[in-house]
């Protein structure tokens, strides 16, 4: 039985897990920060902006005026060349202020130190299985139910403030176009300062709960942190060596649970996966699994020892990529792995019941 992990974890293993990318972090606090920025800098240069737009417009209607100047190739270009432009300029300080505040967001969170195994591929972030179990697993049901929860409360806070505005929107029946713009975008930008409070506030509780997940996560045993003290004041070489201790001793711990096995899974040549179900478990188990050498080792004990060899290869590159030797295989392989058992457990009805009738 497991020890359970009651002791916080230790400085290395937090360093260890940050060189793996593994972090506390909310997508909430980046997009409420960016959200804040944005309506910062349209704050400060709204007028601006809007001003640059007006005269954009004003200029390519003038050009519309007269058809000799836009009927041509060059013409057009050159009117739209001048609306992209004036679009540029108009958008490069809001996208600049919200790339800077998104950096400073997740360096706020994270903090300088960029990993680069984060960046290496993984072969389990591209399994179609385990990205199943992401979509359809817990996770999913609390993120989904988060997002609920955060559009509820943002679209409570809009409403309450939108309520008391209807009288303001009323009284504007029969004002100027330029008085009512003004109106409806002070009206807007009021909502959405609001809005993005309350998305603020949000992603600070989902930074504080992701914080705890990944604390908890981080948990070790006593008996880790014991071993992990005891390795970290041994020589480099003295521990070199019981590492290469602990690997033999696994691996032959390994290869003497091969003949138990009920089936040995295969690439056929790359990979090899021994799994054995006696029922006292809910699943199966990987009772030894290996790659090229230690491959063609357990396919030649499982041979010695008449335990089936049956080549599967997409089963085979699960099982070796997602189960760890002496866990049980996940739910999303239950129905392959249970072909694969029926179909051993047939053959060898199969043959009792012909050497019976010999």
């Amino acid at each position: 039985m497991a020890e359970d992990k009651t002791e916080r974890a230790t400085p290395r293993r937090q360093e260890d897990a940050r060189r793996r990318g593994q972090v506390a972090r909310s997508q909430d606090v980046n997009g409420s920060v960016v959200l804040l920025a944005g309506l910062l800098v349209l704050s400060l240069m709204g007028g601006k902006i809007v001003d640059g737009m007006a005269t954009s417009m004003r200029d390519a209607f003038d050009r519309i005026a007269d058809p000799a100047s836009v009927i041509s190739a060059r013409g057009l270009e050159s009117l739209a060349m001048a609306s992209m432009q004036t679009i540029a300029f108009a958008l490069a300080p809001i996208a600049l202020v919200c790339a800077v505040a998104a950096i400073a967001a997740n360096v706020g969170q994270v903090g300088l130190k960029p990993s680069a195994e984060a960046l290496k591929p993984q072969p389990r972030r591209i399994n179609p299985l385990s990205g199943a179990k992401n979509v359809f697993g817990p996770r999913m049901f609390f993120e989904g139910g988060k997002s609920i929860l955060k559009v509820g409360v943002v679209g409570v806070i809009v409403a309450m403030s939108l309520m008391p505005k209807m009288t303001e929107l009323a009284a504007t029946v029969g004002t100027s176009p330029v008085m009512l713009g003004n109106e409806l975008a002070s009206m807007v930008f009021s909502v959405a300062q609001r809005a993005a409070i309350a998305y603020l506030l949000i992603g600070a509780i989902d930074y504080a709960y992701q914080k705890w997940q990944h604390n908890k996560q981080l948990r070790m045993s006593k008996q880790e942190v014991k071993d992990e003290f005891r390795s970290h004041q041994l020589p480099a070489e003295v521990k070199g060596a019981q590492r290469r201790q602990m690997m033999q001793q696994a691996r032959a711990r390994m290869m003497a649970a091969v003949p138990q096995a009920d089936v040995v899974v295969t690439n056929p040549t790359h990979f090899a996966v021994a799994l054995k179900y006696d029922g006292t478990k809910p699943a199966p188990e990987v009772v030894a699994k290996g790659q090229d050498l230690i491959a063609l080792q357990i396919k030649r004990i499982a041979a010695e020892n008449n335990v089936p060899v049956i080549e599967n290869k997409p089963l085979a590159r699960s099982l070796h990529s997602s189960v760890e030797v002496g866990q049980m295989i996940p739910e999303e392989l239950f129905q392959a792995v249970a072909q694969v058992l029926a179909h051993v457990y047939r053959v060898a009805g199969t043959a009792r019941r012909k050497a019976v009738a010999r």
